[in-house]
């Protein structure tokens, strides 16, 4: 399969890898007329988690991410959430998994797909074509993922691979071929306090330095806002997600915000997990430049081949698609009870409303 890393990134699909604490469901009111399977990576198999899902009502209307992969942990929602990416086992780094999923009896094929990839085929193709995981729409992408977030048979085999090397490992859920595509140091993601942010806002090179999303509604920033912020609507997350690794630097100090810190932690999360889509060949950039002009409604997904699967009239060879790994955003900080707690505990001439 022929491959390019110099070309510019077409899309940023998401692979919401979601880590055993919390993370709210995320909310995109406007974009009710797509089913939830297209906005997240995985569909949800409530058997495979020994607690049901009881989700709480995020703050928008919502439009929640409902689709797990079996390997990874169940999401809890909250409200809020104080952390950073640390792992108890000691192994700071985060991963990122690609798979397929096999039955347990389908002995014979495990050893046909062995050999397929021996003699140079992509686990993502034969993951499209083979698996049985929800991940096989997006050619088994896991995303990132840390330890304590998968199964502990497929957790040791993922954090025990070397790079690139496709590797097999059986599970309760049968038999698993894995590939590890990248790794690197856990990201952080955490609350930053009223108090704190505040006092970062007097030095005028934070300002300059730092990334500000506030991802309120315009009718909502018109009411009170804070200097230095890019408005990034949630309910117009269509328009700006799948663009935003160009729009700002995953390197960069990340700060989100919004009215009460519901919808920025839901950005603040999904922030971290964004993966870049590389196209392979220079006439599919053009064709899908063409079909991202002809068919808006239709180019708003997160991943191109996800488009691609769903809509059989624009249907292409898979082979002609290639994930690569992004750096996610490495520092993410959603601001605690958004900008009405700033405005009553350290600034009272920004409007509340």
């Amino acid at each position: 399969m022929l491959r390019a890393t110099h070309l510019p990134p077409v899309a940023s699909p998401t692979f919401f890898a979601l880590r055993q604490s919390s993370i709210p469901a995320l909310s995109v009111s406007s974009l009710a007329c797509y089913s939830l399977h297209r906005l997240s990576t995985f569909s949800p198999f409530h058997s495979f988690f020994s607690k049901p899902l009881k989700p709480t009502r995020p703050y928008l209307p919502p439009l929640t991410l409902r689709q797990v992969s079996p390997m990874v942990g169940h999401p809890r929602l909250r409200p809020s959430a104080s952390f950073n990416s640390e792992s108890g086992s000691g192994d700071s780094r985060e991963i990122l998994v690609q798979h397929l999923l096999l039955k347990e009896d389908d002995q014979k094929l495990l050893l046909e797909l062995q050999q397929k990839i021996a003699g140079g085929e992509d686990l993502s193709d034969l993951a499209v074509e083979y698996s049985i995981c929800p991940s096989t729409e997006n050619g088994g992408m896991l995303g990132w993922v840390r330890k304590g977030q998968m199964v502990p048979e497929f957790e040791e085999a993922a954090f025990s691979a070397p790079l690139n090397k496709v590797v097999k490992c059986k599970t309760n859920y049968g038999w698993h071929l894995l590939q590890v595509l990248s790794e690197r140091e856990e990201s952080l993601l955490k609350d930053i306090q009223p108090e704190e942010f505040h006092a970062k806002m007097q030095d005028p090179s934070f300002i300059e330095e730092a990334q500000l999303i506030d991802v309120r509604e315009p009718e909502e920033v018109s009411q009170a806002s804070l200097p230095g912020f890019q408005v990034l609507p949630l309910r117009q997350f269509g328009s700006w997600g799948p663009e935003i690794t160009s729009k700002l630097d995953p390197m960069k100090d990340t700060y989100v915000m919004c009215h009460h810190g519901m919808r920025s932690l839901q950005v603040a999360k999904w922030l971290q997990t964004q993966v870049k889509c590389i196209i392979i060949t220079f006439s599919l950039l053009l064709y899908l430049s063409f079909t991202a002009l002809v068919c808006v409604p239709l180019a708003f997904t997160f991943s191109f081949r996800g488009l691609i699967m769903t809509h059989s009239s624009l249907c292409l060879p898979h082979s002609l698609f290639r994930k690569t790994s992004g750096q996610g955003f490495r520092k993410v900080f959603n601001l605690s009870g958004g900008i009405h707690a700033y405005a009553t505990k350290v600034d009272p001439s920004v409007p509340t409303y």
